[in-house]
């Protein structure tokens, strides 16, 4: 071992983060930006810090309920100091000068933005075989569990990042999945809130149905208090209209929450077929009958046609959504509208197409058929919220339902892309728009596993409660990043 590796794991050693479910240090800002420095930049350089903000400092007095404490923003969220780049080499120099409504609550609470994470190119929605966490700003990021798989993404850098240690926090979006998986495989608290709750105003978009920010933490509390820094209605976001009357302290009840009497539907068609998936599942099962839950078990498959048709809607609305956001872009972009980032990715081939191609740019660029699209659109929402997870809870008298969240972190393969395993239901929740929590659960062969906690619209609060419980409750040892290949 050299001295620059003899370096970076002992900084990794000496990494004070602390396992999800226990309490988190708070450090300074200048503590993160050396340890950016020692493991991000350089020793394992897991390239999950895209930028760092120009000036480390907090705008609010030390009561603001995060005073002081560093959050890492993904970079296809707005902040006035830094590029926004969706990971794209098309909007590097993409300097709007304005904070999203969401950073500004944040900065109003007293957090100090740190920097900007790496990301899934444009959310992971550009094309085929893409690899999780690589982008043309930004490259492959890895995961710290072990830098030759997979962080998932989109929210990558977001979730090695907290994993790492690199930021108190981190606010990651999803449209599906992009809290959740990368939450899951870099063994860390994602919560992917009720649609409408968090202001998507100056965040690069996909759908306007499916879109939200949310928190990435090393536990649950800390999750609900970001969460509750972030909320609150947008004028500028019809979506957020009733966000105000549901923006409550998440923290509230956190501390005494139980799962005792809590009824828990167990959607055990959706854990997969891992053996090592399996046995965590059945343990953190066990784990919550054992601290006085009801356990449920629900008999459910999906209809196919959810996936199909939430495809449809995709693709016309990032068309629309991101015509109108480059169209509204201060400066001079080299695009303003879909067909000029496919111009541009073709003019810059060898450094935007190498890996991968844009075949979901052309498909959103023909989605124009409105009526194919409304159908979709009503029948993806009806399968996942009235006739998926309203009637699953309904019907079952279940207060939450729970599933993996996905499987084990893959290796990172930029030739061939994702290898991405059919383990979960957070489809559900995130086509219909309601809340979902994944929760640290494990580790198959030292690769971490989440649990999902998924509820009906507006059950954000519960659901923090209900995952907050649990953590207390969970028997299955977690550890620290190794900073290492997997097979050493």
């Amino acid at each position: 071992m050299n001295r620059s590796q003899g370096k970076w794991l002992a900084v990794g050693a000496a990494i004070a983060i602390a396992l999800p479910g226990a309490a988190a240090a708070q450090e300074s800002p200048q503590t993160y930006l050396e340890r950016i420095e020692a493991i991000d930049d350089a020793g394992p350089r897991l390239d999950a810090v895209i930028a760092i903000a120009p000036e480390i400092a907090s705008e609010a007095p030390a009561s603001a309920p995060l005073a002081g404490r560093a959050v890492l923003v993904k970079d296809n969220i707005e902040t006035r100091d830094m590029a926004t780049t969706a990971g794209s080499l098309a909007l590097k120099d993409n300097m709007t000068g304005r904070d999203a409504p969401l950073v500004a609550r944040l900065r109003k609470a007293g957090a100090v933005i740190l920097g900007k994470t790496n990301l899934s190119e444009w959310a992971n929605f550009r094309g085929d075989r893409s690899s999780s966490g690589w982008s043309g700003v930004g490259g492959q990021t890895r995961n710290p569990h072990a830098i030759d798989r997979s962080p998932c993404g989109s929210s990558a850098g977001s979730g090695a990042a907290v994993a790492a240690g690199l930021a108190w926090a981190a606010v990651g979006t999803e449209t599906n999945g992009s809290i959740t998986c990368p939450a899951s495989v870099n063994g860390v608290v994602g919560f992917k809130p009720t649609v409408g709750l968090v202001s998507r105003t100056y965040v690069v978009p996909i759908s306007a149905t499916q879109d939200t920010a949310g928190p990435m933490t090393a536990n649950v509390h800390d999750a609900a208090l970001l969460l509750t820094a972030m909320a609150g209605s947008d004028p500028a976001d019809a979506a957020t209209a009733e966000a105000d009357r549901h923006a409550v302290d998440f923290t509230k009840g956190l501390a005494e929450a139980t799962l005792k009497g809590v009824r828990i539907g167990v959607l055990r068609k959706q854990a997969g077929k891992l053996p090592g998936v399996l046995a965590l599942f059945d343990r953190a099962v066990a784990d919550m009958k054992r601290a006085g839950a009801e356990i449920v078990e629900i008999d459910y498959e999906p209809d196919e046609t959810m996936w199909r048709d939430e495809n449809t809607l995709l693709l016309y609305e990032f068309r629309e959504g991101i015509d109108a956001y480059l169209a509204d872009l201060p400066g001079v972009p080299p695009a303003r509208d879909l067909a000029g980032l496919i111009a541009f990715d073709n003019a810059h081939a060898d450094e935007e197409l190498r890996w991968y191609g844009q075949e979901t740019f052309e498909e959103a660029f023909a989605a124009t058929d409105t009526e194919a699209y409304r159908k979709a659109l009503e029948n993806a929402q009806r399968l996942a919220g009235p006739e998926g997870i309203d009637r699953l809870m309904t019907a079952n008298r279940v207060d939450v339902l729970v599933a993996p969240t996905t499987g084990p972190a893959w290796p990172i393969d930029l030739v061939n892309g994702d290898h991405f395993m059919r383990v979960g239901a957070g489809s559900l929740a995130a086509i219909s728009g309601y809340p979902h929590l994944s929760v640290p659960m494990g580790q198959v062969e030292r690769l971490p596993v989440g649990l999902s906690f998924m509820a009906g619209k507006w059950q954000d609060a519960k659901v923090l409660r209900i995952g907050a419980a649990y953590e207390r409750a969970r028997t299955a040892p977690l550890s620290p990043p190794s900073f290492q290949d997997w097979h050493q």
